[in-house]
């Protein structure tokens, strides 16, 4: 389990490889193999995504503890807070993941830490296409970083990722998965909040993703994370008065 706010997940057993994801407070991870006592390959329970961390940044538990971390977390929604006991201090951010959570302290591998933040708990009723918007829209202006799962840098699919997860439901990594995911929307004027749209470059291949927040406006992460307009072409940045994404197809998650 991550123990403390962010990692990196990289491409190989060494600080200077290629961050290819991130890790959040409290996502689980399997450990596949060691190297040496400073790396450890691992796959994401959530995702089933694959790629080598730090074990200092880890707290271990056995098979046998794994039942008490089982089912829907509970996601922090605070942009920033912090989880805290008498001895220890972590600062996380939204969608870090709080287990055994009782309303005041969330229990982990590593003891008992209050967090009197705000939280969704995915299991419970609510609108979740309303709740997407909402979500999407706290990430604003977060700044673009290949790889990136978080507040402070995050990448195209990773956003539409963690939106998703924080509402129970979850995504595979990358955009050119998150694709096969869903049903098809056939026009623009059709989508929903919420539906996926992808986006294909030169070479017809799936590179970018953003998430429809109401009738042609996409939230996505390019740069930052903004708000454009979306039609049958793509999407359409009205200050350069150009088409910087080609649109290959727009899929809804939810029914």
């Amino acid at each position: 389990m991550v123990q403390v706010g962010c990692i990196p997940l990289r491409a190989s057993a060494s600080d200077t490889s290629e961050m290819v994801s991130q890790l959040l407070y409290g996502e689980i991870v399997h450990i596949l193999s060691k190297n040496g006592k400073n790396w450890r390959r691992v796959e994401c329970l959530h995702d089933g995504y694959i790629g080598w961390v730090d074990p200092k940044q880890l707290c271990d538990f056995d098979e046998k503890e794994l039942s008490m971390y089982q089912g829907a977390p509970i996601h922090s929604l605070d942009l920033v807070n912090s989880v805290y006991n008498a001895d220890r201090t972590v600062p996380i951010m939204i969608g870090s993941s709080l287990y055994r959570f009782d309303g005041i302290t969330t229990k982990t591998p590593m003891g008992k830490y209050s967090y009197n933040g705000q939280t969704l708990d995915s299991t419970m009723e609510f609108n979740r296409k309303n709740m997407l918007v909402k979500l999407g829209l706290k990430y604003l202006h977060a700044p673009y970083l290949w790889g990136g799962r978080s507040l402070f840098g995050i990448d195209c699919s990773g956003l539409t990722q963690i939106l998703y997860k924080m509402i129970g439901i979850p995504l595979p990594r990358d955009a050119k998965d998150q694709i096969h995911c869903g049903e098809s929307v056939d026009f623009v004027s059709s989508a929903e909040p919420g539906d996926l749209a992808f986006f294909v470059n030169q070479e017809g291949r799936i590179h970018h993703v953003g998430m429809l927040i109401e009738p042609n406006r996409i939230l996505h992460a390019s740069g930052e994370v903004k708000v454009d307009y979306l039609d049958h072409e793509g999407i359409y940045r009205k200050k350069r008065r150009a088409y910087s994404h080609k649109l290959r197809i727009i899929k809804r998650i939810l029914p």
